[in-house]
């Protein structure tokens, strides 16, 4: 039995989504929660492995149940519904949790035939939060927004982020990983202002190399800053290598916001596509 589950965390106080020995990750928290319920040793399939200090509100896993594990699935009816004892599941979980945790299950729910959370994703979603010296700085927000000193153009920061959509060899905007590729579909990059005062960047595409997002974030911020102008951008794409000219902002601004999957009856070619064309993974943005 496959279940999917739908996760949201707070990544300030985690090493980041995968599993490490002697240190705190959102896989070993819920993993351990998972067996407290399910007994054996549970292991999850995450779409986006999220650095440290990296948020999620959309985070996708799976996880697949051996026999004993899915007799211990709680049953909150006495017909003993399969369906019902899977949603129960997220209950359960967030009961281990406790109060007031930094990660949650949201919903648990049977997985779709060929449904595989990394592999067959199409596309993820991340927003970036700046609080830039017209938003000014708020206590509340810092766990989640990063402050920037300069008064930032945000239009001029849409108009660069603009112009790098599309499908591009993205090496220059990545931390390279040996044998891992660069090339990337950005679908979606944009920035505005909330009513808040907040600068807050979408980014979605099919996938993401390592730092990524908060690489193309940089260099939209040094843009708004007047030190890059919107061409430099590009060319700093086009040319492949990574310059002082921007930077890898923090961590604490980026959520992963949304994962998107393909109708149930591509699942599973969609995976096997993915599988043969980068088996390296999705890692950080």
């Amino acid at each position: 039995m496959r279940l999917r589950l739908d996760i949201s965390y707070d990544g300030t106080h985690f090493r980041g989504w995968a599993r490490q020995p002697g240190l705190r990750t959102v896989q070993g928290t819920l993993e351990e929660a998972l067996a407290r319920i399910l007994g054996g040793e549970p292991r999850l399939v995450v779409a986006g492995r999220t650095d440290a200090g990296v948020h999620a509100s959309g985070q996708v896993a799976h996880l697949d149940l051996d026999g004993e594990q899915q007799e211990r699935l709680p049953r909150r009816r006495r017909d003993g519904d399969e369906r019902d004892a899977v949603a129960a599941l997220a209950g359960r979980v967030r009961g281990v949790l406790g109060a007031y945790p930094d990660v949650t299950v949201g919903r648990t729910s049977l997985a779709p035939e060929g449904f595989d959370a990394r592999f067959s994703a199409v596309w993820r979603r991340y927003a970036y939060r700046i609080a830039d010296a017209k938003a000014g700085y708020s206590p509340l927000e810092r766990l989640r927004t990063t402050s920037v000193r300069a008064e930032l153009d945000v239009d001029a920061m849409h108009a660069a982020a603009q112009r790098l959509i599309g499908l591009h060899d993205f090496a220059a905007y990545c931390k390279a990983r040996e044998e891992a590729t660069t090339i990337r579909t950005l679908l979606e990059y944009d920035w505005r202002r909330g009513d808040d005062g907040i600068l807050v960047a979408n980014v979605r595409a099919d996938a993401f190399c390592h730092s990524m997002v908060r690489a193309l974030v940089g260099a939209c911020v040094a843009v708004g800053e007047g030190r890059l102008d919107i061409e430099g951008v590009v060319k700093i794409r086009d040319e492949g290598r990574r310059t002082a000219d921007t930077k890898v902002l923090a961590a604490r601004g980026l959520v992963l916001a949304e994962v998107g999957y393909p109708a149930d009856a591509l699942l599973a070619a969609r995976a096997e596509q993915t599988r043969n064309r980068r088996d390296t993974g999705d890692i950080g943005a």
